[in-house]
């Protein structure tokens, strides 16, 4: 069964052009992954600091190959200093029907 989230931050004043150069990178790498289906950043149209991120992979196995690859923590550890929460909030979807 395919493991499907949305992740969602708020970057903080002054940061938005780094984040968007780390978006950038983390997407190219992610989308590279075997196991990776969907990953598909996006702002919010009436504020640009807020980002949401759709994510489909293939499975379970393939979202902790997704979490423990060097970049994302390399990503997620920098990101930390620009965003407005602790962590990404994450909200994991399953199909309907």
């Amino acid at each position: 069964m395919t493991k499907t989230l949305y992740a969602e931050f708020t970057v903080k004043p002054g940061s938005e052009a780094r984040v968007a150069e780390m978006m950038q990178e983390l997407t190219e790498h992610v989308r590279r992954e075997p196991g990776n289906q969907l990953f598909l950043p996006y702002t919010r149209e009436t504020n640009p600091r807020e980002y949401f991120v759709f994510e489909v992979y293939e499975d379970d196995a393939a979202f902790e190959k997704h979490i423990s690859a060097d970049y994302g923590a390399r990503f997620n550890g920098e990101l930390a200093g620009h965003i407005e929460q602790d962590g990404s909030v994450l909200t994991w979807l399953q199909p309907v029907g």
